[in-house]
């Protein structure tokens, strides 16, 4: 273990969390790119090394910002997203390691491809919906679905499941932007990535715990400096910003897995 291997592991847990924090997605995105591209770590390694991170509460300071300026998570909604996520999760993580890493990488960029469909499509409706969006929340049967397919994506692509969550609430059940965020890193309170990352465990899908240390310390101070600065911008803003994250993720992840 090398002192670079610990400042990239530092690095790492910082810009994911300053993303998580700014844009109110779990930082699983960014963790499993720049554990890629900082850590030079397999993308089986990479996965688990992101959902074993997202364990503990580094969302808390974060969370806390958007609490203050006056949004809320419901418990009903966060109980429905969070039983479909565990049930998502564990399938999605069985799945991911019966495959081969180059086909996660390219599924992780068709994926983010998906999600950069769903934001501009929502941005593209902007306005007068946006005042009336989610007036009362949406049905239980509607978050399960949206909480599935992000449980699915965080185990099969070892992120945490924030973006899949943000997008669905925000693009597919037209919830307020901010709102969206702040269920979001609410779900991300609750260790509902455990049963994922034990799979990953199991498998030895690992990096070193030095380097999982350091992601984790990142992880709590990034995510409270995104936060901060997220309750200062207007949603719109917000938005552009998240599909412009989105897409640079993307290409990322593409030329690494041409090259």
């Amino acid at each position: 273990m090398s002192e670079l291997d610990l400042l990239g592991g530092l690095g790492t847990g910082l810009v994911g969390g300053f993303t998580s924090g700014l844009l109110g997605v779990s930082p699983g995105g960014g963790l499993v790119v720049f554990a890629v591209l900082l850590l030079g770590a397999e993308q089986h390694v990479a996965q688990g090394l992101s959902l074993v991170a997202q364990v503990p509460p580094t969302s808390a300071a974060g969370l806390k910002r958007y609490w203050d300026e006056g949004s809320r998570a419901p418990l009903r909604v966060l109980l429905w997203l969070g039983l479909g996520f565990v049930l998502g999760g564990a399938i999605g993580a069985l799945l991911a390691n019966g495959t081969a890493s180059a086909i996660l990488r390219w599924a992780y960029v068709i994926y983010l491809l998906l999600l950069d469909v769903l934001l501009l499509r929502r941005s593209s409706k902007r306005g007068a919906v946006e005042t009336t969006v989610c007036a009362v929340d949406p049905s239980g049967f509607a978050l399960l679905a949206v909480g599935s397919a992000a449980g699915v994506s965080s185990g099969f692509l070892g992120i945490g499941g924030g973006l899949a969550t943000v997008v669905g609430l925000s693009a597919v059940l037209g919830m307020a932007q901010h709102r969206a965020q702040m269920i979001s890193l609410a779900l991300t309170l609750v260790p509902t990535t455990i049963p994922s990352a034990w799979i990953y465990w199991q498998h030895g899908a690992l990096p070193s715990w030095p380097t999982l240390v350091a992601v984790i310390v990142g992880l709590a101070a990034g995510t409270d400096l995104g936060a901060r600065l997220a309750t200062r911008v207007s949603p719109e803003r917000l938005r552009i910003v998240l599909i412009g994250f989105v897409s640079l993720m993307t290409i990322a992840m593409a030329l690494k897995a041409i090259g």
